[in-house]
């Protein structure tokens, strides 16, 4: 039996999924039609990814995070192998020039997005026993390794959104369990030296930067996407065009069902539609946050918190690139962009924050 807020939430979850289905028919059939003579292609294929994310959300709701808490190590550690075994050619398959999936012909499966839930999931156990942070070498060094080891292959990948996003969902959890604010200073340092390196040492992301700073500088490069984007939102006014009349989904914004789904839902649906929307999500982190404070075991709300944490950045960084405030970083927003495995795990997160919120009632 669900609790009143794991229904608010479920209520809360499915309406986005069904706003996500319906803007992608919108934003991909053109880009569908020309590309698979299908203009529902996309559409369809998320429709069954949002049919098993409703099993995997309802099974994972049922899910005792306490009974599997002794078996965290073994599943953190599967993870990882799985992190490795898709940069070996041949077992990972490969898609605009990353290495991130698994899958047979167009069904694939990003073991990153797994491996998100499972270090949430391990550094909050690692930290529960602790139940502070007293002391940085005993405490956070090894949760700091892990976390980098994460990173680094994520980056191998290369998919450094997906790592920046699962970064700063631990360092919430580590914040959550009281650090000291030193802690971060020192950590912060070297982090922005060693994130200034990764982006001197690649030319795409040093060219996403630029075109952040400047997207008019290289206006059919790197800048591409961002003026696109900017385009697409202009027009929408408070109202927007109307739905299915978005101009820049025709061909103008690349794979417009994708990481930049907002600037289409934007154009069709205005200033009025995009605070409708952003509401909703904030309404989902809002009843993650209360689940997270209500809950009565230490090691539960660390988990609450970095969930709802892998939630909210992900929309924060997603909308922010989408208005030009962010570099582009290939970062879905939540329930709403094309993507099976980004769906499947995003509802399987909350539903794991319903167990969660069971557990405390």
């Amino acid at each position: 039996m669900l609790s009143k807020k794991c229904r608010l939430l479920t209520c809360e979850i499915i309406t986005l999924v069904i706003i996500g289905i319906v803007m992608i028919a919108s934003s991909s059939r053109v880009w569908a039609e020309a590309k698979f003579e299908d203009p529902m292609y996309f559409m369809k294929r998320q429709l069954v990814f949002a049919i098993i994310g409703c099993f995997v959300m309802a099974g994972a709701a049922k899910i005792d995070l306490m009974k599997i808490r002794p078996h965290i190590k073994k599943i953190f550690l599967f993870c990882v192998a799985a992190l490795v075994l898709v940069l070996i050619p041949g077992l990972g398959v490969a898609r605009n020039g990353s290495r991130s999936w698994f899958g047979v012909g167009s069904f694939l499966i990003q073991p990153s997005e797994f491996f998100k839930i499972a270090i949430i999931l391990y550094v909050s156990d690692y930290l529960a026993k602790r139940y502070r942070v007293k002391h940085f070498k005993n405490d956070l060094l090894f949760p700091a390794f892990l976390t980098m080891v994460g990173f680094g292959l994520i980056l191998l990948q290369p998919d450094f959104g997906s790592g920046i996003v699962m970064v700063c969902s631990i360092v919430v959890i580590v914040l959550a369990a009281d650090s000291p604010i030193k802690y971060f200073v020192r950590i912060g340092m070297l982090g922005a030296a060693g994130l200034g390196g990764l982006i001197l040492s690649a030319p795409y992301r040093l060219a996403r930067i630029t075109s952040f700073i400047n997207p008019w500088e290289d206006p059919l490069g790197a800048g591409f996407q961002i003026i696109q984007s900017l385009f697409a939102i202009s027009p929408g006014g408070i109202l927007g065009v109307g739905f299915d009349q978005s101009m820049q989904k025709h061909f103008y914004l690349p794979e417009p069902q994708t990481d930049f789904i907002f600037a289409i839902f934007a154009e069709e649906f205005g200033f009025i539609g995009c605070v409708l929307l952003i509401g909703l999500f904030l309404l989902v982190i809002y009843e993650g946050v209360k689940i997270a404070l209500h809950s009565n075991d230490v090691y539960l709300c660390y988990v609450a918190i970095g969930l709802i944490s892998l939630f909210a950045i992900q929309v924060m960084i997603n909308l922010g690139v989408v208005v030009g405030l962010f570099p582009v970083t290939g970062i879905t927003l939540p329930f709403i962009s094309y993507g099976g495995s980004s769906l499947l795990v995003m509802m399987g997160s909350m539903g794991l924050l319903m167990s969660i919120a069971n557990h405390n009632t």
